[in-house]
């Protein structure tokens, strides 16, 4: 196994990635971008990044901030996202995209991403664009948009994971999401686990002490599995990453 920090751009802007890879293969395999919480990269991608180069993809963590300065205040946080969200989502994921297709490793046809948090509705608003992706897994990230996917846009299947007592994403926001991916005629699912709250995968949710958000150690492992799952089958039985 083989992880290495990856220095590229978006519009001059440095970020730095974090990859991770099986050095003792040498054929192209498929690719998965990781995109982080709104907190910024850290271990928690960075560790998801080493399991799925554990099972045979390379991972691509990717830095969706760079460099910033941290706002002082909540309307400041506020402005800082909506500006991130109208100017910088979509360029800095595609970035990643790039970043991740330029490694010789990386089998460029088959492409996936994963993300939480903030990191899931950046997966789900790279699908939307259009992306050439096989597949998406959003865990427990925003499912609302600005711009809705269009009947016959998005060619990547999605799998959204999600709390049902997610205070911030509630079931409300689940059944729109539904209704505008069935409207499009994409390949989604969407699985529920009872008892879970926002950040239901990161261990170190409990640590912000923010009502709402917590891990949840039984729906992490199912969440995880069923992403398993649902690679094995947007990738084919043929390409043996299980």
């Amino acid at each position: 196994m083989k992880t290495q920090t990856l220095e590229y751009r978006e519009a001059g802007k440095p970020l730095r990635g974090f990859l991770a890879w099986d050095d003792s293969r040498s054929e192209p395999r498929p690719g998965i971008l990781v995109f982080h919480e709104n907190t910024g990269l850290t271990d928690h991608e960075r560790g998801r990044a080493t399991r799925l180069a554990e099972l045979g993809y390379v991972a691509l963590a990717c830095d969706m901030f760079g460099e910033r300065a941290i706002p002082a205040s909540d309307a400041e946080r506020r402005a800082a996202f909506e500006e991130f969200r109208a100017k910088k989502l979509l360029p800095r994921a595609l970035a990643g995209v790039a970043a991740l297709s330029a490694q010789p490793q990386v089998d460029k046809k088959q492409l996936a991403a994963i993300g939480f948090c903030l990191g899931g509705m950046v997966a789900l608003e790279l699908a939307r664009s259009g992306s050439d992706l096989k597949g998406v897994v959003s865990f427990h990230g925003g499912l609302a948009t600005t711009q809705p996917a269009e009947s016959g846009q998005m060619k990547a299947k999605v799998l959204v994971c999600h709390g049902a007592l997610d205070p911030f994403i509630t079931l409300e926001h689940v059944t729109a999401f539904a209704n505008e991916m069935q409207a499009a005629g994409v390949d989604f699912q969407v699985i529920l686990y009872g008892g879970a709250m926002h950040g239901f995968t990161n261990p170190a949710a409990d640590r912000l002490g923010r009502a709402g958000v917590a891990y949840d150690a039984s729906s992490d492992v199912r969440s995880w599995a069923a992403m398993r799952q649902f690679f094995a089958e947007v990738f084919g039985p043929e390409t043996g990453w299980r």
